[in-house]
């Protein structure tokens, strides 16, 4: 069998009386690409978050290459090798390309912030290996030039790629992108979807995303997992879930015949226009 390197079981998160995820049993293997669909409000995001730290489970277990991680913050999970990056780009816009790239590394990071304020020979000397690893990701993901640029001046598809260059510079052994292509023009679209090929088959990462460009997901992805209502309801290769009834349902509503992949394609742009996942 392949090696897991994710696996959540019987995960359960509730805000009140909602029910955001419930009961979703998933497994990732390791080297792998995979995706999670599902229309608007289906707690893909909310799923993302409780595997990442963000958000603490209420029932249900999380484990990372082995490890229990669902009672460990974020900035734990990170450091053993799992990183991410957000539906609504979080950067430091006041801040320097480069300068956010950085701030990645911290969890890598060996000084202290006494060694920081103190500006010692050990601490420079980590800083420097630090912008060093930051530069040479600029230009593996398409960057170079704009590391002095600040980060909000950029236009959206260049800042997409910035987030990601900061959650590579955490050294993840498992990327999570949520909505990586979202605002990006074709070409970008593209490009990232090569990019993300290059991340799996030349540095060993596996990586999950949450997309609605179904033509993305279709393409990229290996195995496809769907949720609605906070539940999985189907997971298989691209093929078998285009022609899902449960999945067209989903999209599409109860009584929906035919259609597959195309019709799932048409209901996820309208839900990319606005709202949540």
């Amino acid at each position: 069998m392949a090696e897991l390197i994710l696996e959540t079981r019987d995960v359960v998160k509730r805000f009140g009386g909602l029910t955001a995820v419930n009961k979703v049993d998933f497994s990732l293997e390791k080297g792998s690409i995979c995706s999670i669909i599902g229309p608007n409000g289906a707690g893909k995001t909310t799923f993302f978050n409780t595997i990442s730290g963000i958000y603490k489970p209420e029932e249900g277990e999380i484990f990372l290459e082995g490890k229990r991680i669902d009672r460990l913050t974020p900035d734990k999970i990170t450091s053993i090798h799992m990183a991410r990056t957000f539906q609504n780009i979080r950067l430091f816009g006041g801040m320097t390309v480069l300068e956010n790239i950085m701030v990645g590394s911290y969890t890598r990071l060996r000084q202290n912030a006494v060694q920081a304020v103190l500006r010692t020979r050990a601490f420079k000397e980590e800083e420097t290996r630090a912008q060093a690893k930051a530069e040479e990701l600029m230009a593996y993901i398409g960057l170079r030039g704009v590391g002095n640029e600040l980060a909000g001046s950029l236009p959206y598809g260049v800042q997409r790629r910035v987030e990601i260059a900061r959650a590579l510079a955490s050294a993840p052994r498992l990327l999570l992108l949520d909505e990586p292509t979202a605002g990006m023009n074709p070409a970008e679209t593209e490009e990232a979807t090569l990019l993300f090929r290059r991340l799996r088959d030349e540095l060993g990462i596996t990586i999950l995303l949450i997309e609605h460009d179904m033509k993305v997901v279709m393409n990229i992805s290996e195995r496809i997992s769907v949720m609605d209502y906070g539940e999985k309801i189907a997971e298989g290769k691209p093929s078998e879930i285009a022609t899902n009834p449960r999945v067209i349902e989903a999209y599409l509503g109860r009584g929906a015949a035919g259609g597959g992949a195309a019709a799932i394609a048409a209901n996820a742009a309208g839900d990319q226009a606005g709202g949540q996942s």
